[in-house]
């Protein structure tokens, strides 16, 4: 398939981005002409997916939770690329799982670090290059249960309800500087939280796969190509008039709520 280069000499940030759908938008942004910093807490995918891909990329080891460090990685989008034009929050884990009763406070806050609080960050500092150069976009990485309660454990539908509201909130304070916020909401697309769910092993892609195409009206499942088609439109100027909004890129989230919300009450009855 041939790709527009519409983000021709733009600069990217990408939270866990060597990996699942954060490394196929990289892929996606560098085919259309952007440059980009990968970040990740996972070394060997991150530096494996920069080797393959080039001078295009940089790879930055961060722990999104920690402000100085993802102020780090807009520091370094600025000093090797020269500046900022989009950051995707999109770093994140399933988190905390089991009844409210069952978990602590210390895994409930650990989760909404990675999930939350690293949105917040992200926009922050992103903020800190964009709004005095008058552009940018920022896209976080929700999720539609982030939409829809039940389709996931209670701290991530918490955590992705919350960065639906933050980014519309920011959206709002970002708006009069020329800076749209933005979040993606990805449904079943396969990877391997998905798997989890669907066959109860994370590395059963092609059975993930076929159980999603089959369940889909369309007849194919959704991939990590699919969410970053999406964000590649949101970093260009071609969504200019897109702003606070959430774009669910999920072509089968009702065939799998019921499948998915019986997954993570059987979890919530383990602890």
């Amino acid at each position: 398939m041939t790709v527009p280069r519409r983000l021709e000499g733009k600069v990217a940030v990408v939270t866990g981005g060597a990996s699942g759908i954060g490394a196929g938008i990289v892929r996606r942004l560098v085919a259309e002409g952007s440059r980009c910093v990968v970040s990740d807490v996972q070394e060997g995918p991150g530096r494996a997916l920069v080797a393959e891909l080039g001078d295009a990329t940089v790879y930055q080891q961060c722990d999104v939770t920690r402000e100085d460090e993802v102020a780090a990685l807009v520091d370094t989008a600025v000093d090797r690329f020269g500046r900022l034009d989009a950051a995707f929050n999109n770093a994140g884990i399933v988190g905390v799982v089991g009844p409210f009763a069952a978990t602590s406070l210390a895994d409930w806050e650990r989760t909404m670090g990675v999930l939350l609080t690293s949105v917040f960050l992200g926009t922050k500092h992103a903020g800190r290059v964009m709004l005095p150069q008058g552009s940018g976009s920022i896209v976080n990485t929700a999720s539609s249960a982030g939409v829809q309660a039940g389709l996931g454990p209670h701290a991530y539908t918490t955590a992705k309800h919350a960065v639906v509201g933050l980014t519309k909130s920011a959206a709002v304070e970002y708006a009069a500087s020329g800076v749209r916020v933005n979040a993606l909401a990805p449904g079943a697309t396969v990877s391997a939280m998905t798997a989890a769910v669907i066959t109860g092993d994370a590395r059963s892609l092609e059975e993930t796969e076929r159980y999603l195409a089959q369940a889909s009206p369309g007849g194919r499942a959704g991939g990590p190509d699919d969410i970053a088609a999406a964000a590649a439109f949101l970093a260009s100027d071609e969504s200019w008039y897109v702003n606070g909004h959430c774009l669910v890129v999920d072509g089968t989230r009702e065939v799998l709520s019921d499948r998915s919300r019986k997954y993570w009450a059987a979890r919530d009855d383990q602890g």
